[in-house]
């Protein structure tokens, strides 16, 4: 009997359909040329048809079934070795794939906002310190990159856009200056493969990038627009949604962070906000208090209305009260007219020393500059103290400028600085009983307090007093 045309041409169609739907997929995660974590379980995941067995079988031994739920995801566990490779990974379910050139190593992942996004090529007149000679030499089979690419969603997402790439001229032009470097500098001083995922997105606030519930939870705002309103980047949680919660589980070592600038208008309620955001993404990804190493913001002559030194401060706090978490100081590698300092290699070298000392056990060497500790009033001087300074403080040759001290009536005044044998003594002719310093509490300067291994101290303050 002969079939109507349209009938075989629905049949076809219809052919069609279930045979895409049939296809065994991962997510864009898993790809060619990525980096496991060695030594976990990490997790695999993807979509086939519902009830389907899937099977993994890893080049280095590892195995791992499950079968598709009814809405045909699935995700499994794989049991990593030590640092090593290439391998294969295969995965079995209604049809093959086979992933080439895997290794296994220490995965981070890198996110924040326009600081860590900008490139090893800098933004439009804004260039990156030494980045032909970086772009020149980052050929590095041993370092892989992955790029996620912007997006927003009201809604926690699945997946996002990306792929493993080798580090080569090509791979790190366009990619992150800070988080190449990191991952650079880690990979050459460890010696194993390093994946980098970096996921960042130029002025965005916390707030877009923590779950919807953690800010419920945590008497945060949440969104409250009409759906059928723009999404805005800055809308909470949208980032959250489409660009870190595709990412979860994916197996990483540690977090390094690079944000602040946009939430200088609510350093108070940052003060909260950047501790829970980091605490909520440690649940989340159910893997312990793993590290989370992150840069305080540069000096920038902002508008006068809003000192960002109370964010620096709220940073500070977030170092000081969180556990497992360090901070890279750059007081004194800011730029006056430009937000995005040139100065990215510097960055990530002091991010680096966080890990290597921390995470990786180094040993001799300094990776926190000076945090205030404590202070003495002898006659009409303030001695301060400081935590990770072992052997004193230097000004290295730079003038002692940017602090200010204040007697009981809380009016600051200028203030003379002197370091006499590794100890900071401040005083001012025009306050006799002085009881509180602060150092550096300006929306710009050049810092000039350094620990002996030359890492410059946060601004602070000695007082409490509200402005």
């Amino acid at each position: 009997m002969k079939q109507p045309k349209h009938l075989l041409l629905i049949l076809l169609f219809l052919g069609i359909s279930a045979a895409t739907d049939a296809q065994t997929k991962v997510s864009s995660l898993f790809s060619d040329h990525m980096v496991l974590q060695q030594n976990s379980e990490v997790a695999l995941w993807g979509t086939d048809k519902p009830g389907t067995k899937i099977e993994a079988d890893a080049g280095w031994g590892g195995k791992s079934t499950v079968v598709t739920d009814k809405h045909g995801k699935w995700k499994l566990s794989l049991k990593t070795e030590k640092a090593g490779g290439p391998y294969t990974v295969e995965i079995r379910g209604t049809e093959k794939i086979l992933l080439e050139d895997v290794l296994l190593g220490e995965v981070w992942l890198c996110s924040g906002q326009s600081n860590m996004e900008m490139p090893i090529k800098g933004f439009r007149g804004q260039p990156v310190n030494g980045s032909n000679d970086l772009v020149l030499n980052s050929s590095n089979p041993q370092l892989r990159l992955f790029h996620v690419g912007r997006n927003m969603s009201r809604e926690p997402l699945d997946s996002c856009e990306g792929t493993w790439q080798q580090s080569s001229p090509e791979a790190v032009l366009k990619f992150s200056a800070v988080a190449y470097l990191y991952g650079k500098m880690l990979q050459e001083k460890i010696n194993v493969p390093v994946g980098i995922i970096c996921s960042s997105f130029g002025g965005t606030r916390a707030e877009a990038w923590t779950r919807k519930k953690t800010l419920a939870d945590e008497g945060f705002g949440t969104d409250t627009k009409d759906h059928t309103e723009k999404i805005n980047k800055n809308d909470p949680s949208v980032l959250y949604n489409a660009m870190i919660h595709p990412l979860i589980p994916y197996g990483i070592k540690g977090v390094i962070w690079y944000q602040g600038e946009s939430n200088r208008g609510n350093h108070g309620q940052y003060a909260k906000l950047f501790p829970t955001m980091i605490n909520s993404w440690r649940k989340e990804w159910n893997s312990g208090e793993f590290p989370f190493y992150f840069v305080q913001i540069a000096p920038f002559e902002y508008k006068p209305d809003i000192n960002s030194a109370f964010l620096r401060e709220a940073q500070l706090h977030a170092l000081q009260n969180t556990s497992n978490t360090g901070m890279a100081v750059t007081l004194d590698i800011g730029e006056k007219h430009c937000i995005h300092p040139a100065e990215k290699e510097e960055v990530a070298k002091r991010l680096s020393y966080w890990a290597l000392a921390k995470t990786y056990g180094y040993k001799g060497i300094q990776y926190s500059g000076p945090v205030y500790k404590s202070m003495e009033v002898k006659g009409s001087e303030i001695h301060l103290h400081f935590d990770y300074a072992p052997d004193g403080v230097s000004s290295f040759g730079k003038a002692l400028d940017h602090f200010t001290i204040a007697g009981a009536d809380k009016v600051f005044y200028p203030a003379k600085a002197e370091i006499k044998r590794g100890e900071l003594i401040v005083s001012s002719d025009q306050v006799a009983r002085p009881v509180a310093v602060r150092y550096g509490w300006e929306n710009y300067l050049e810092g000039c307090l350094f620990n002996l291994a030359g890492l410059p101290a946060s601004s602070f303050r000695t007082d409490h007093w509200e402005d």
